[in-house]
């Protein structure tokens, strides 16, 4: 490989709460940290990214200043060439500090007070977050399991609860995060029907587009129709592809002018959505062909950390279920049966990985009763010896 994967980057004490929130001393056995809850990486981003950033900040003045032109077209171009996307231009592209902040602008277009709004499950947390932050009711759609064991969207159980419910807003997350569901495109293009058939205006996070494992496309919710294209609010950004989420730095893309304008107003109401100059650099030098190569390998390497650990988990941890992700980073491991068996309850659980240094996330906020969150964006030795600790002395302890 051209870039580096493999080295075990110190980051305690440079900002990351990824470990600087957890003390090595609570740790037992003289065993170390592990980070594998919160969704950023463990790898050195791109190189480019840095030098690119550096270089800006070679000049002394930071001063007031208005996106460059090579910001909307190197968006513009890895849209075209990731995802096929045809016709985006610059006036469709609006920036957003954070996707949940892009969340909270559309939805707040879109909805009154007390509204209800339609969500699949589980869930992310920080659309749990925002939606009961600012006053909306949210209702769950649950993913259920079909024949072959993929979770797929109960599409009846969808147009129930968008009529009884009274909805005319939803948010999409895809990539499904947290069950790493990359949808097919049949099943956006049913998911739309749905939504067009009750005039439901979908806010559409679509983040982990790019952590996309081999057998697997991303397709973007605004493409399967021309309805979709003007129905859809779409959050990208960099920041989770590329490891940059402490620079702040999303966007929306939205075709349909009249909601476009007035997303962009709410957006300028506080006065705090604006864009950093260092943060612009490093998308510009991410959207690149080196960033697309960089991201490939990223993908190869989570690939294989994803299949070891599903293996891992199959033979090892019995009463342990987990979907394999076809995208993200993330598991989501359902131990109801280990828990049952073990006659302990998932705090408990949860509390033994993190005595090992296995510091995973608890899943109850993802709407998974008995679930953990576990983030394998790590070398590759990293997670083997992580999986070892769990054997040794969680699932099989003795």
């Amino acid at each position: 490989m051209k870039y580096d994967f493999t080295t075990l980057m110190d980051r305690r004490g440079k900002d990351a709460i990824a470990v600087d929130l957890y003390d090595p001393k609570d740790v037992k056995h003289g065993l170390d940290v592990i980070p594998m809850w919160v969704a950023d990486m463990n790898f050195p981003t791109l190189p480019d990214i840095s030098e690119a950033m550096i270089e800006r900040a070679k000049h002394p003045a930071f001063g007031y200043f208005q996106p460059r032109p090579e910001y909307y077209e190197h968006i513009i171009n890895w849209h075209q060439e990731r995802y096929g996307t045809e016709g985006l231009k610059k006036e469709d592209i609006l920036y957003a500090n954070g996707v949940l902040g892009g969340v909270v602008s559309a939805l707040n277009v879109l909805c009154q007070a007390g509204d209800n709004v339609l969500l699949q499950s589980p869930t992310y947390i920080g659309f749990t977050g925002s939606l009961e932050n600012n006053g909306w009711n949210i209702v769950l759609n649950p993913m259920v399991e079909d024949e072959n064991g993929v979770m797929r969207i109960d599409y009846e159980d969808m147009e129930k609860k968008i009529v009884d419910n009274k909805i005319h807003a939803a948010v999409f997350c895809s990539p499904h995060n947290p069950t790493g569901r990359v949808w097919e495109r049949w099943e956006i293009e049913k998911a739309m029907e749905i939504y067009a058939k009750h005039d439901v205006y979908v806010v559409s996070d679509e983040i982990w587009a790019d952590l996309i494992m081999p057998g697997h496309k991303h397709i973007p919710t605004q493409s399967v129709s021309e309805d979709a294209r003007n129905r859809v609010i779409a959050m990208y950004a960099p920041s989770k592809t590329f490891n940059l989420a402490g620079l702040i730095g999303s966007y929306q893309i939205v075709y349909n002018s009249y909601l476009r304008d007035r997303i962009e107003k709410q957006a300028s109401l506080s006065h705090y959505n604006s864009m950093n100059v260092l943060s612009m650099y490093a998308c510009i030098a991410a959207y690149t062909p080196n960033g697309m190569q960089w991201v490939d390998e990223l993908c190869s390497v989570l690939n294989d950390n994803i299949t070891y650990a599903c293996n891992f988990i199959k033979e090892h941890f019995e009463g342990v279920k987990v979907h394999q992700p076809e995208g993200t980073y993330m598991l989501f491991l359902d131990c109801t049966e280990w828990c049952e068996k073990h006659h302990v309850d998932i705090e408990t659980l949860q509390n033994m990985g993190k005595e090992v240094g296995v510091i995973w996330q608890d899943g109850r906020p993802f709407h998974g009763p008995c679930h953990i969150r576990m983030n394998l964006a790590s070398p590759h030795s990293r997670v083997v010896e992580a999986f070892n600790r769990l054997d040794t002395y969680v699932f099989n302890a003795k």
